[in-house]
């Protein structure tokens, strides 16, 4: 569904310019579940971000389904991003003065597609937090503000989701129980791409690639127990 094609991302100029992304190509399938492992300045966040549009490349080819998107104008990426291609990041990035339902509605809202209570409601209790709808931020815990970031993802039915440390502000029990949400949604036929740095989150992908200086320099395919 997806290819990254020696793709290449240079910051800077001169004495302050910074290759990012070296060359780096990737060929992730229907139902493929990644992890992306390396140290930090690897190009892990970067790579997710030139996926996803949030970021533009400096050579190379990024095609989802058939059809390059990383010459696509800004509209066109918006688009693209509403209706395959979802974020969950390490930061949750909910508004404070809305309600969980407010927060997982505005993509609907913003596509044009309207206030489907139902459908949040449907979806807040697939990730556990039916009964948790009309909490603002504040009033939930970091593992359900994490599940209400997912459900905003999940709303307008994505098949591929980009999660950057999904898990990195969560103790163990949490991140554990949002890798579980993660693996459901695989099991599902999403594809997923999650950049960590904990091995042992890494080893319940089905796949792990490893950056270094901007380039993969490591692919393996693991054997699990599902």
């Amino acid at each position: 569904m997806l290819e990254i094609n020696n793709v290449t991302k240079i910051y800077g100029e001169g004495t302050a310019r910074v290759v990012a992304l070296d060359r780096v190509s990737l060929k992730v399938e229907d139902g493929d579940f990644i992890a992306i492992m390396g140290p930090s300045g690897s190009g892990k966040s970067t790579f997710l971000n030139i996926i996803g549009g949030l970021d533009r490349l400096t050579s190379g080819e990024v095609m989802l389904d058939g059809h390059r998107i990383d010459n696509l104008g800004e509209n066109e990426l918006v688009d693209i991003r509403r209706g395959k291609i979802a974020y969950v990041f390490q930061q949750y990035h909910l508004l404070p003065s809305l309600t969980a339902m407010e927060n997982v509605l505005l993509p609907l809202i913003f596509c044009g597609n309207g206030a489907d209570e139902q459908k949040v409601k449907t979806i807040l209790a697939r990730v556990g937090l039916g009964k948790r709808a009309e909490h603002k931020p504040s009033q939930l815990s970091g593992g359900e503000q994490q599940r209400v970031a997912i459900a905003r993802a999940l709303v307008s039915g994505p098949s591929l989701i980009l999660a950057d440390e999904p898990t990195g502000n969560m103790d163990q029990k949490t991140g554990n129980e949002i890798l579980e949400l993660f693996k459901e949604l695989n099991k599902e036929g999403r594809s997923i791409l999650m950049v960590t740095h904990s091995a042992d989150i890494a080893k319940q992908a089905k796949h792990i690639i490893t950056l270094q200086d901007g380039q993969i320099i490591s692919k393996a395919a693991l054997q699990l127990v599902r």
